[in-house]
């Protein structure tokens, strides 16, 4: 075996999840067991039968577990022990930005003026938290060379639908209602469907030989009817478009917008602008490049940045600062606006950790963070090219796409490579994904992984690739170290349980 094998000392920067199996929490349960202890209260009230209607009333006690306080705090850590987080391994997932949170945003959200205050409160009670949201919007404005910006998107994906509506408003307000918007093959996945989802029909632009996009071929389907082009640049390959200002000027020479998805804009920023390459609307994911909390669902924040032109379609109400006053105040008189697309304004507390992250950065600090992304990731790339080449030759930006197609030989998919670097402590990179690499293992390090965490990483793979022609049954039957293998997932999805039945 060697050094990272099963049994072994632990890989840098790798952790092994909680091995043993424990029971359910209904398991534990016993009849009279409990795990609180309140006083009777004792006052004068309507029957219960008044209070609430017999329609609505149980006819039997909900099927709670009955446990004592240690079962219970027990069971809960035992499963937080199961969860893998950032502030536990590195999360190579190639297209999530998985990077690590630094606690001094942690603490500046928390700070009470910021998490207690109330959502409806009057724009004088809560001038700080205005003030910190005013900052915050000239800073990304900045950074993505663009004019106004709303806070409203929740994640990356309303933001993209958010932005698509904007296109949608623009092209109607001067009479002109178009039909297609075109995306390239390697987009990411919730492209097509904001798309669709925004009333327009998507088209697929494919990728030249070096992994960017055709420009010739997208030149062949820009007509009047097209209303824009997403893009992400660097785009899923973790390849820089070099013909952006081309592409740029014919999209807009048959009167389209251009889209930025600002998913990986962690590799450019502080270094280049996306307005400055020619796009029309931004949306940036504070939780990838703006190292907030990220994964499980929420919480995110996808705000949306435009050109000046297309300023007055932002969603109501917009923040605005009144040189007369000296206040900040939202205005909600916006006749060409496209109307609230979230409740309230975004997720602030999301906000004013990106804030506290900037903040403690500065200009500088953000362009390190993009030179670092970059280096990582070219670092790891060059560990491991030798057992996982990737499709297009060149240096990478952020992440990068390689391959496992040389281990089908052996009887070994990506997937298996996936599995096996579980048992060695490593959170799996994205795999199968973008569809235009077979056997796909999309790769991103992040800026914030130590060099000791990524030579890690890349000997575990390496190790994986030398299993697969010694031991691919080993391979096969990963992971052996945790509780759950390898579940029918065609079935677990056909078939999925999300509550307790009993055994």
């Amino acid at each position: 075996m060697s050094e990272q094998s099963e049994g072994s000392l632990q890989p840098s920067g790798g952790t092994r999840q909680l091995g043993a199996d424990f029971p359910l929490i209904f398991e534990e349960s016993r009849p009279g067991r409990r795990a609180w202890s309140l006083p009777d209260v004792k006052v004068d009230a309507p029957p219960l039968e008044e209070l609430i209607p017999s329609n609505l009333r149980r006819a039997t006690p909900p099927g709670l577990p009955q446990v004592s306080e240690r079962d219970l705090v027990r069971h809960y850590t035992r499963m937080s022990q199961r969860n893998w987080a950032i502030d536990v391994g590195a999360y190579p997932l190639g297209s999530c930005t998985m990077k690590y949170n630094p606690k001094v945003a942690e603490e500046a959200a928390g700070l009470p003026g910021f998490s207690s205050i109330h959502p409806m409160a009057d724009d004088e009670l809560v001038q700080g938290a205005l003030e910190l949201l005013g900052l915050l919007q000239r800073a990304l404005c900045e950074a993505t060379g663009m004019a106004a910006l709303t806070f409203q998107p929740a994640a990356g994906a309303q933001g993209e639908l958010t932005g698509l509506l904007i296109m949608r408003a623009w092209h109607r307000s001067k009479g002109d209602v178009r039909k297609r918007v075109i995306i390239p093959d390697s987009a990411h996945g919730t492209n097509p469907a904001s798309v669709t989802l925004a009333g327009y029909e998507a088209q697929e632009v494919r990728s030249d030989d070096r992994g960017l996009v055709d420009v010739d071929a997208l030149k062949a389907v820009l007509d009047d009817d097209v209303a824009g082009l997403m893009l992400t640049n660097p785009n899923t390959l973790g390849l820089f478009e070099r013909d952006i200002q081309e592409i740029a000027a014919a999209v807009h020479e048959v009167g389209g917008l251009l889209y930025y998805d600002g998913a990986n804009f962690n590799s450019i920023v502080g270094i280049v602008r996306p307005g400055d390459m020619g796009f029309d609307i931004v949306h940036l994911n504070l939780h990838k490049t703006f190292a907030t909390p990220h994964g499980g669902g929420g919480p995110g924040s996808g705000p949306l940045a435009v050109s000046q032109r297309l300023e007055p379609f932002l969603p109501a109400p917009v923040l605005e600062f009144d040189e007369g006053s000296e206040r900040w105040g939202w205005q909600h008189d916006r006749p060409d606006s496209i109307g609230r697309i979230h409740s309230f304004h975004g997720n602030f507390g999301i906000n004013v950790r990106a804030y506290a992250y900037l903040r403690s950065l500065g200009p500088e600090g953000l362009r390190r963070v993009a030179e670092l992304a970059v280096l990582n990731a070219n670092y790891l790339k060059t560990l491991i090219e030798g057992s996982f080449p990737t499709k297009y030759p060149g240096s990478c930006m952020h992440e990068f796409v390689a391959s496992a197609t040389a281990l089908k030989k052996h009887g070994v998919r990506a997937m298996d490579v996936a599995k096996r670097l579980i048992d060695l402590g490593y959170h799996p990179p994205t795999v199968y994904f973008p569809l235009v690499v077979e056997e796909a293992l999309m790769v991103e390090p992040t800026e914030t992984e130590s060099k000791e965490t990524i030579d890690g990483f890349a000997a575990a793979l390496n190790q994986i690739a030398e299993e697969a022609q010694a031991d691919p049954a080993l391979l096969h039957e990963a992971p052996t170290t945790t509780p759950v293998r390898r579940p029918d997932e065609a079935r677990a999805a056909r078939r999925l349980k999300v509550r307790w039945s009993g055994p």
